[in-house]
């Protein structure tokens, strides 16, 4: 059964396991300790740690281990802000960074009393180097900004940002969760953090680097492990295999990230050929290689999810339908594209070319069960009547209301409107995102007894 889900967690490299059982056997000890288990311990701890920093591009002195790369974030984020709290308690993040930078600036605003700055990104999900320098001011404590998103793939040009922020005297954190695999991160940074199930390491093992000179201030109760910065027992084994497998998806990264962006740029392109009303997201060329996610209009995103699974393909999804959730995803969101029928595909090393193929022979097949299923139109209407139709659907939720919009939008002539009243969150994204890809114009919204009343014109 082929996974496509490595921006989630990548399988356990067989570096890994090796690594991991070994270390079983030999890194048991404290490692603070003088005897002999002891010290075979630390000769485990620091070597992992001298090849974990070589990856990075830093020196082992800069880099400590935690829990878990959440972990790395919150502890980075807290730290950095604490020591620069003279300076101001203002944060800068892009409105597309992980959900741990997002809870942690949440956490800084309402608890902690600090301003935070969204740095908008375009619909390619990339910030401006330009807009993210005007955002920093005299009272920013810290930047944060991902190397590349972890729903779309999207690159961040982290060198300039950073050089914008070295100008303006901020520090700048990079979440390169999804991108160490693939090399080290350019430009000036001054922290960066990582998780090691990203990259096929084991889950429970985080990294975060602090450069010398950046001022740096661990909040809560600390010890002696990790430089005072991520309290608790180090777990060796699994940071043994973290590194080494760290160090071996990057020996295997040159040839892997030619082979996979070939097929990834298949999918690309063949996707929208092969399934009507899609809309491939992301940046079509800064990107991370592995990785493409693309949206389906009139589907349920969860339904489409499972019926995939059922034939053999284990994607993700940003939708709004997915999960427990019922707002649509953030990176979405910000980017201003469409949230319904959402699918993210991101590959794992090794992915043969015949799976993707396969999965381009399931996709069309699937897309038009789910569509039949919730009655979505097969193409626009061609009549024309009344000058403006009211499409009520409260209580429904997405694909629904983008459904019921498409099946009425030729009943109104050219120059005519179609009220849609809905209280479902993702309709706000949604809508605007189908007329952009139908070529409809998108008046704006308005207030309603219940719900939102969404206003379309009929151009085409």
């Amino acid at each position: 059964m082929p996974y496509f889900d490595v921006a989630s967690s990548a399988p356990l490299h067989p570096v890994a396991r090796q690594a991991l059982q070994a270390s079983l056997d030999e890194g048991w000890a404290d490692p603070a300790r003088l005897y002999r288990e002891g010290r075979r311990a630390r000769l485990l701890l620091d070597a992992a740690r001298e090849a974990a920093a070589e990856a990075v591009g830093c020196r082992p002195d800069e880099l400590v281990f935690t829990p878990s790369g959440t972990r790395a974030v919150h502890l980075g984020i807290s730290g950095a802000l604490a020591a620069r709290r003279r300076v101001g308690r203002h944060l800068v993040v892009s409105a597309v960074e992980h959900s741990s930078v997002l809870h942690s600036a949440g956490a800084y605003e309402g608890a902690e009393g600090g301003t935070v700055t969204e740095v908008p990104v375009d619909r390619a999900g990339a910030v401006s180097a330009a807009a993210f320098g005007a955002a920093l001011r005299e009272d920013t404590a810290l930047a944060c900004l991902q190397s590349a998103n972890h729903e779309v793939g999207t690159e961040q040009p982290v060198s300039e940002v950073a050089d914008a922020c070295r100008a303006a005297g901020v520090p700048l954190l990079v979440d390169a969760a999804q991108s160490l695999a693939w090399g080290p991160v350019t430009g000036d940074w001054s922290l960066l953090t990582g998780s090691a199930h990203k990259w096929g390491g084991p889950a429970g093992v985080g990294l975060l680097t602090v450069r010398k000179g950046v001022r740096f201030a661990p909040r809560g109760p600390a010890d002696e492990r990790e430089s005072g910065r991520s309290a608790g027992f180090e777990n060796i084994p699994g940071i043994v295999a973290a590194a080494a497998s760290l160090r071996a998806v990057r020996a295997e990264a040159a040839d892997e990230a030619v082979r996979l962006r070939v097929l990834v740029d298949r999918i690309r392109a063949r996707v929208p050929e092969l399934v009507p009303d899609v809309e491939v997201v992301g940046d079509p060329v800064r990107r991370l290689p592995h990785l493409v996610t693309f949206s389906c209009l009139y589907v349920d995103g969860e339904t489409l999810l499972h019926e995939l699974d059922r034939a053999g393909f284990s994607v993700s999804s940003g939708s709004s339908c997915t999960s427990s959730t019922l707002t649509p995803s953030h990176v979405l969101r910000a980017m201003g594209v469409l949230s319904e029928g959402n699918v993210r595909v991101s590959l794992p090393l090794g992915t043969p070319e015949e799976d993707v193929d396969r999965f381009l022979e399931v996709l069309p097949g699937v897309v038009a069960e789910v569509r039949e299923r919730l009655g979505a139109p097969v193409s626009p209407a061609a009549t024309a009547g009344t000058a403006s139709l009211v499409v009520d659907a409260l209580g429904k939720r997405c694909p629904i209301p983008v459904i019921e919009l498409a099946k009425v939008i030729g009943d109104v002539p050219v120059g005519g409107t179609v009220t849609v009243l809905s209280d479902d969150e993702a309709a706000r994204l949604d809508i605007p995102a189908w007329c952009e890809m139908r070529g409809q114009e998108y008046v704006g919204e308005e207030g309603a007894e219940r719900g939102v009343a969404y206003v379309v014109r009929r151009v085409v």
